[in-house]
């Protein structure tokens, strides 16, 4: 039950990213350009995600580290094949320009990003004292 419930956070927050990428597109790219606004966007998804973990921590009564762990690897998990196939599939995009996202040499911040999506579970349970 508690991975279902992880499952239907996740889909918040996906919903809420997407949302967020909608918005980077139209305000932000048009400012400072696409690279540099999808590396500004990597820290305001971050706290995006931080913010909707810390809302719903409670509601899956995850009893260890382990599960909260367990839930944070299963949002990561299913954000990259969102990413991929969203990428890919949808946009049409080549790889490069998808894995330009996560070459932390040459600015790609996505991996802090999604750092902070797969332990959103535990920090925001310590926060929270959820566990």
């Amino acid at each position: 039950m508690i991975y279902l419930k992880a499952l239907a956070i996740w889909f918040v927050i996906i919903l809420a990213e997407t949302l967020h990428g909608a918005a980077r597109t139209l305000l932000l790219v048009p400012l400072v350009g696409d690279f540099t606004a999808r590396q500004i966007s990597v820290f305001t998804g971050a706290v995006i995600i931080l913010f909707i973990a810390a809302l719903f921590i409670h509601w899956l009564h995850t009893v260890n580290i382990y599960q909260l762990l367990g839930i944070g690897i299963l949002w990561l998990c299913l954000t990259l094949t969102f990413e991929i196939v969203l990428g890919r599939l949808v946009f049409q995009y080549t790889w490069e320009r998808i894995l330009s996202d996560y070459d932390i040499l040459h600015g790609g911040l996505l991996p802090i990003g999604l750092l902070v999506l797969a332990l959103a579970p535990l920090i925001t349970a310590k926060i929270r004292k959820a566990v």
